[in-house]
């Protein structure tokens, strides 16, 4: 029932070029008029979290905002979807997962595209302020394949106030889509995800030398990179093991709360079986929804007080329901 087929994402004409709509919003857009305030949280396994604020801090109602991959919560899609919330009288928050708030964290590992953990002890923490009824997730790329895989690991278990999530391009079959991302097409954006990913590894790896190798050559892929530092620093057996168990398809039947997945159909990440059509037709509370361009995370339009598509899908969705 919940396949939403007629999206109405209409991009500029240059940007039906699915590598100009995702690059562009990367090099080009400055979100103003939004402002942090950061905590730092202490993690109980001795390591911390970085949690940066936005709003009046008067408000009943949140909405937490979980970045991509070598993200942080100084993105343009963070800044701007809390920005969108914000100026509708909601508070702001934004996760910076391990070691991507600019500083490193204390432990060997550092966070992954299922690492729930996290994501939980945080909303332990939120929920601990007494001061929000209601609590929206919404997640990009890696950040939203941790939100789907949080709330079906949750299902009718997950907190009261937590009401309803949005997730744009998922890569929620992790197997398939790290194949479809390592075609030639994609050499740049591994390039750039490898510049940061290596560096921080050679700099835990003269921290740590007796938990993390450093060898040359240094990884050239994203196969390479999970099987010499993800898979062994997070437990798993391997590259196809971790991508195998932290997908968040399997996930999805238990999701119990309305959740809304927007993958464009011309998303270069993505694989097809990132578009579960035939869940989502069965599913009470999954929401599909594929237009026909975006990119990833990209989304982007002109004009709208500054807000992308993107930003008003996810307000339509949590304020309205639609």
């Amino acid at each position: 029932m919940p396949v939403l087929t007629d999206s109405d994402y209409r991009p500029p004409l240059l940007f039906k070029n699915r590598h100009f709509n995702t690059i562009f919003p990367v090099l080009f857009r400055r979100v103003s008029g939004i402002a942090y305030r950061r905590e730092r949280i202490d993690t109980p396994d001795g390591d911390f979290l970085d949690l940066d604020w936005a709003g009046e801090g008067r408000s009943e109602r949140l909405v937490l905002a979980l970045h991509g991959m070598e993200g942080s919560s100084e993105r343009h899609y963070i800044r701007g979807m809390l920005r969108a919330f914000v100026n509708e009288g909601w508070d702001g928050a934004a996760l910076n997962f391990r070691g991507c708030s600019g500083a490193s964290n204390r432990l060997p590992r550092a966070y992954h595209i299922g690492e729930t953990g996290d994501l939980d002890f945080i909303i332990g923490h939120l929920r601990a302020l007494r001061r929000y009824h209601e609590i929206a997730l919404t997640g990009f790329s890696l950040g939203g394949n941790v939100v789907l895989k949080y709330l079906g690991e949750q299902g009718a278990d997950l907190a009261p106030e937590i009401k309803k999530a949005v997730v744009f391009s998922v890569p929620c079959d992790v197997t398939s889509s790290e194949r479809e991302i390592a075609k030639w097409h994609n050499r740049l954006y591994v390039k750039r995800f490898l510049q940061t990913l290596n560096a921080k590894m050679l700099h835990k790896a003269a921290l740590y030398p007796d938990q993390i190798r450093r060898e040359a050559p240094l990884p050239r892929s994203l196969r390479e990179f999970d099987e010499r530092f993800t898979a062994p620093l997070h437990g798993f057996a391997g590259a196809e093991d971790y991508w195998a168990r932290n997908s968040s398809l399997p996930y999805l039947p238990n999701i119990a709360i309305p959740t809304l997945m927007v993958n464009a159909l011309d998303d270069s990440f993505l694989s097809p079986e990132c578009y579960p059509y035939a869940l989502a037709e069965q599913h009470p509370n999954f929401f599909l929804e594929t237009p026909q361009y975006g990119g990833h995370v990209g989304f982007v339009t002109f004009g709208a007080g500054g807000m992308y598509w993107s930003e008003q899908r996810a307000l339509g969705f949590v304020l309205k329901g639609r």
